[in-house]
């Protein structure tokens, strides 16, 4: 224990030298998210050794570790109590922390029906741009006026602070999954995902790429054969395969080198007007699309419905590839940013530019 304060301490120090003399840090995990971010300029900030878990209480559904520990020792703790992380966030490689997955916000295929990242996220200790310790919410669920600071960490891509600790809410796994399989178009398959949505059916997940729309049911064996025999459908023997490839871009849509953007849209949108190879996930509402357009057709294809886009391999590199935000949001962003880390050398380049940054 003490030697993990220690490491925290170190980290606290390195930031606050660093903001003295506003030299920029590069926070550093297991870099499994590399492809996203691009390089980092800056001196390399690891927090690699502050790892480990704090505390998990099975019988509260509340975990809490640090920013450090590989992401699949605390999905491993968490299975051997049947329990997981209800957002099912993806690792891209087996060097994920948890820091990492909570900086990034990413959410995997049941996050429609479960919830994001930052639904899950109780509480958080993380060092601010002046290098000094801040612990924000706890490991119980409260209502609490103002921001809920600690959610805000999760997407920030350590522009915030650098994490610490994070405690999260956690959820039982399922009795049963199965997956079914339906051979239809596109815009069949966003018209089926979202009318199966409003019903009282235990979906955890639905996608529709190639020509097949695919969709899981999780919960009690009764519950999951009951939803199979009203939606039918073919049972498709390799749903856990297929889930983890989609959630983790190992599945054939992903390869190549052609730019990959993902599209938030409202989940009943029909199909966009954007020429490219689609793959529609989160029922609908997470689209993905292969194409060589220029960014700002892609922002106003996607503006259009009331949604937005962004760039998801090395966004830092690309202009533009970011979805433009409108004025008061981007002045709310700045500010955050100038509260948290006056001097801008948190991961400096990432997101959009702090005011003040050297």
């Amino acid at each position: 224990m003490a030697q993990d304060k220690d490491i925290a301490l170190q980290l606290a120090e390195a930031v606050k030298a660093a903001a003295l003399k506003h030299a920029p840090l590069a926070i550093a995990g297991g870099g499994s998210k590399r492809f996203y971010t691009g390089a980092i300029a800056g001196e390399k900030l690891d927090v690699r050794e502050h790892r480990g878990i704090v505390s998990y209480e099975p019988t509260e559904l509340v975990i809490s570790a640090r920013a450090g520990t590989p992401l699949a020792e605390v999905e491993a703790t968490l299975a051997e109590k049947d329990q997981m992380l209800g957002f099912e966030p993806p690792h891209f490689g087996a060097a994920a922390t948890l820091g990492g997955a909570i900086a990034c916000g990413f959410s995997g295929p049941r996050r429609p029906y479960a919830g994001a990242a930052r639904d899950f996220v109780l509480g958080a200790t993380i060092v601010n741009g002046r290098g000094e310790l801040l612990r924000f919410g706890g490991q119980v669920m409260k209502n609490v006026a103002g921001y809920d600071v600690s959610r805000l960490m999760v997407g920030a891509l350590g522009t915030l602070g650098v994490l610490l600790e994070i405690s999260l809410k956690v959820l039982p796994k399922p009795a049963q999954e199965i997956t079914l399989a339906f051979k239809m178009p596109a815009g069949e398959a966003i018209s089926t995902m979202n009318a199966w949505a409003g019903r009282p059916l235990p979906l955890s997940a639905a996608a529709h790429a190639g020509d097949t729309l695919y969709v899981r049911l999780s919960g009690s064996a009764l519950g999951v054969r009951a939803a199979q025999t009203k939606l039918g459908g073919v049972v498709f023997d390799n749903g856990d395969e297929l889930w983890r490839e989609l959630r983790e871009q190992r599945h054939g849509f992903f390869q190549g080198d052609t730019p990959l953007w993902r599209l938030s849209v409202p989940p009943a949108a029909p199909p966009l007007t954007l020429p490219g190879e689609w793959l529609i996930d989160w029922g609908g509402a997470q689209r993905w699309i292969k194409t060589d357009v220029p960014a700002e057709q892609v922002h106003r294809v996607a503006a259009r419905v009331g949604g937005h886009a962004g760039l998801f391999r090395e966004v830092r590199r690309r202009p533009n590839a970011l979805p433009p935000l409108p004025a008061p949001l981007l002045n709310l962003h700045r500010h955050l940013r100038q509260a948290f880390d006056p001097a801008g050398i948190l991961n400096r380049e990432l997101l959009y530019p702090a005011q003040g940054a050297a």
